[in-house]
């Protein structure tokens, strides 16, 4: 299967529409970008900026995709925008390879000195709770002791809290408040406060609560940085086997090794057996097989030779290839699939939405609720020490982390899974609309099909006939157009180009001539009779007609998709332009009952909205034609081979010949579906125990701690699974 149009160019299927070439593209990577708060506040930012016209955060990556007009603002404006908002920025040519791995050896030093701290501080507290083993411990022991834990908590606090501290310092600077600003101020207070009963030869102190709190909120952070490097990792390891060294051949013949990321456009290139292809090209000269599983998912090995295209990242099995470069670095086949994924993972879905919404409010109402149980306890003669204790415990035990992190972990780790399977993830909430179907429409041909039909009845048709519908033909990528195409080359040897021809999705192609016009389409279109067998018709601008009929083969599990889909309860229905006894035939092949043919893309869509009066349609389809119903269904997924702008149409993008990559990602989108509830009702479940509890004076600081964390871990975990998960279950 071709992957030519495989991946639509990710820049033109942004909501926002193409790059102007008045406008510029600048992509920024922004260090202390934690939650979705901080996404929305980048975004915001930016947004404020004069000559910037659209810009879009992307979490997991921590990067920032901004669209400029140069004439009213740079690189320094968008910076500078940033820092006053309080996130450091840098231009993403600027930062190392290391990034991620720097990120998370950072945590992980942290976490070590959390670690140690906290391991250290209790046991010093479990000798004072103890009584120091042998009966009650005199007050001066108690007093030393307490100072040991304060010289190992402050340099420890001082220097694990860093992540925290920074960025809610930078959010407050910038007016607004985040996640770790009730972190923070619980760490500090009880930090402080535990200072001060020392000094006062208090009974408690609270050390432990604040170096252990910090240790569990380090776990959690790190967890959570290890997934999203694991999610852009699916993408970013293609991405990296096209960055290597390339051996390009010069003028004069001499070998020349260069990185790869410089290849440009047109240069020869040298590619030895075992090694990797560097760019995306056609091959010149040699004859060897491709791995191209790392794109395709397919297992078997493709066979290249001269005038066949190779892909950058694939592996050359057999013998030396020599290639004309057509595409090198950021404009590869695999540089669009780490955009369109990233353009996936920087959306929000509906329940993110949903979670975004309730993360706004609740910085504001866990300080509120702070205040308001430090004033009712004290109101209430409890003392202003144990008032306080009682708020820090609740400005640790309300923040929203959990809340924060139960969406983007699912959907990170469906993407990923799906990556895997050869399926491109387009739009952030269409697994949500996918999880939602209940109603499966196919088209036929290079859907249900193959889409390499062949000409059967090329004997019978005049080399001036053949010549002539090829011509047109060559302005399609409809299968039957390239099936007429390649037997006008395999017998011609070559076929003419002209210019004026135009498309009529459902209906076929035409050019004006002098002496008339002329098409190439369905029968009717074409005037002809429509009980033929012929599929496609050519007529001569004086109106003689010649008829063209082939043959096509079912993808390989087209009957066993369709078996696996009614068992999940779908509904199946297969749509096509084609004659009404070729949609039948197939139909019956496949197993399909409910079949439709011939049909229009206005009767396509009216369809679709006849049907979705009672279900949630997935619309599957290819061709030109198919694109208005893609956009009319629920939820839409298109096969690697259509064409570009059906492939911008839909939210799912398979590759391979399988067509059981359908079933794959409606499964996947149940289970992430299932596990984001699962997530929601975690974090709620955490609050309406906790909160209260911690309101009442039943929580210490130090308990507060560990269940705040506990429940940022569970929600990590839950959605780690959604990586394992069995896909041959029934869902």
């Amino acid at each position: 299967m071709s992957l030519e149009a495989a991946i639509p160019d990710a820049r033109l299927s942004d909501a926002q529409g193409p790059e102007t070439s008045e406008e510029r593209n600048v992509s920024l990577a922004v260090e202390n970008m934690h939650c979705g708060g901080c996404l929305r506040s980048v975004e915001k930012a930016l947004h404020a900026v004069p000559g910037v016209t659209h810009a879009r955060a992307n979490l997991s990556a921590k990067r920032v995709n901004v669209r400029c007009d140069p004439a009213q603002c740079d690189i320094e404006n968008i910076i500078d925008a940033l820092a006053k908002a309080g996130f450091k920025a840098a231009p993403l040519a600027e930062q190392a390879d290391t990034g991620k791995e720097d990120i998370d050896r950072d945590y992980l030093k942290r976490l070590a000195v959390a670690g140690f701290g906290a391991a250290n501080i209790m046991l010093l507290s479990v000798s004072v709770w103890s009584g120091g083993g042998g009966g009650d411990m005199d007050e001066t022991t108690k007093s030393f002791f307490h100072r040991i834990a304060a010289l190992i908590a402050l340099p420890t606090v001082a220097y694990a809290g860093q992540p925290f501290f920074r960025s809610a310092l930078g959010a407050l600077q910038a007016r607004r408040l985040n996640m770790d600003v009730p972190i923070s101020l619980g760490v500090i207070l009880a930090t402080a406060m535990s200072c001060f009963q020392m000094f006062n030869n208090s009974e408690q102190v609270y050390f432990e609560a604040a170096v252990t709190l910090l240790f569990f909120l380090l776990i959690g952070r790190w967890l959570d940085q290890r997934l999203r490097t694991r999610a852009q990792g699916e993408a970013q390891n293609l991405l990296s086997l096209q960055n290597g060294l390339a051996t390009v051949i010069e003028a004069k013949g001499a070998h020349r090794r260069v990185p790869a990321h410089t290849l440009e456009a047109g240069d020869r290139v040298l590619i030895p057996a075992g090694e990797r292809v560097p760019a995306d090209g056609t091959v010149l000269s040699g004859k060897s097989d491709v791995d191209q599983s790392l794109i395709t998912g397919e297992s078997a090995h493709v066979s290249v030779r001269k005038g066949d295209v190779v892909y950058a990242g694939t592996l050359n099995l057999a013998g030396p290839l020599t290639m004309r470069v057509t595409a090198a670095d950021d404009m590869t086949l695999l540089s669009e699939i780490s955009r369109l994924m990233s353009n996936a993972e920087q959306g929000r879905a509906a329940y993110q939405r949903m979670a975004d919404r309730a993360a706004r409010v609740y910085a504001p109402a866990v300080h509120i609720l702070g205040a308001a149980t430090f004033i009712g306890w004290l109101a209430a003669g409890a003392g202003w020490e144990v008032s306080l204790t009682y708020a820090i415990a609740v400005l640790i035990i309300t923040c929203p982390c959990a809340l924060a992190l139960a969406v983007p972990a699912v959907q990170i780790a469906a993407a990923s899974r799906l990556f895997r399977n050869g399926i491109i993830l387009k739009t952030a909430d269409a697994l949500e609309r996918l999880a939602e179907a209940n109603w499966v429409v196919f088209d036929k041909t290079g859907t249900l099909t193959l889409g390499h039909p062949v000409l059967l009845n090329g004997a019978e048709i005049s080399d001036e006939q053949l010549r002539a519908a090829a011509a047109l033909a060559s302005a399609s990528s409809h299968p039957y157009a390239k099936a007429v195409v390649e037997a006008a080359q395999a017998r011609l040897g070559h076929v003419a180009v002209v210019n004026g021809v135009e498309e009529v999705p459902g209906d076929g192609l035409k050019r004006e001539t002098s002496e008339g016009e002329e098409r190439l389409g369905s029968p009717k279109w074409c005037g002809a009779d429509d009980n033929t067998s012929a599929s496609l018709w050519y007529r001569a601008p004086k109106g003689d007609k010649t008829a063209f009929r082939f043959s096509e083969a079912l993808r390989p599990d087209a009957a066993e998709t369709v078996h696996s889909l009614e068992d999940l309860g779908f509904g199946v229905t297969l749509l096509s332009g084609d004659r009404a006894q070729a949609v039948r035939t197939m139909a019956e092949t496949a197993g399909i009952e409910d079949w439709h043919g011939p049909v229009d893309p206005a009767q396509k869509i009216a369809y679709l909205k006849d049907r979705a009066l009672g279900h949630k349609v997935l619309m599957v389809g290819d061709g030109l034609n198919d694109a208005p119903a893609l956009a009319e269904a629920h939820v839409s997924i298109s096969p690697a081979s259509s064409a570009d702008i059906t492939q911008r149409a839909a939210d799912f993008v398979f590759q391979g010949e399988k067509l059981g990559a359908v079933v794959e990602a409606i499964r996947i989108a149940v289970k992430a579906r299932s596990f984001a509830l699962q997530n929601f009702a975690i974090a709620l479940a955490y609050n309406t125990v906790c909160v209260p509890l911690a309101v009442a004076g039943y929580v210490t600081p130090l308990v507060a701690a560990i269940a705040m964390s506990t429940s940022s871990i569970l929600v990590t975990a839950n959605a780690v699974r959604l990586a394992g998960f069995n896909t041959g279950e029934r869902t």
